[in-house]
């Protein structure tokens, strides 16, 4: 498989792509609805409902900020979104320098 937004081979069971940290293959069983960490305007709420639906995030701002223009459905829906949906985990990668602990 390959990542499409650099292009590499990556392994056709990935999530994430190894070199650019892009989101690739995504499987239904494990998608969840969160904030993303990476890529949000104001809290990922708009990020997080595109990725959870396959749609393109400009579209859905542009959605909800017509939805919160005319209505008041639409103002309130997205401070709540962002009480409610949980933000992503935290990926921390393993230190450059890290030497192994020897038993003695």
């Amino acid at each position: 498989m390959y990542c499409n937004h650099c292009g590499k081979v990556i392994p056709d069971d990935s999530n994430v792509c190894s070199y650019c940290g892009a989101r690739v293959g995504a499987s239904l069983a494990g998608r969840k609805l969160v904030r993303p960490r990476v890529g949000r305007k104001i809290a990922g709420v708009c990020l997080g409902f595109s990725e959870y639906f396959g749609l393109d995030v400009t579209l859905v701002r542009v959605v909800w900020l017509i939805l919160s223009v005319t209505t008041v459905i639409g103002m309130l829906s997205y401070p709540i979104a962002w009480i409610v949906m949980p933000e992503e985990p935290l990926m921390l990668s393993a230190p450059v320098n890290a030497q192994r602990a020897t038993n003695p």
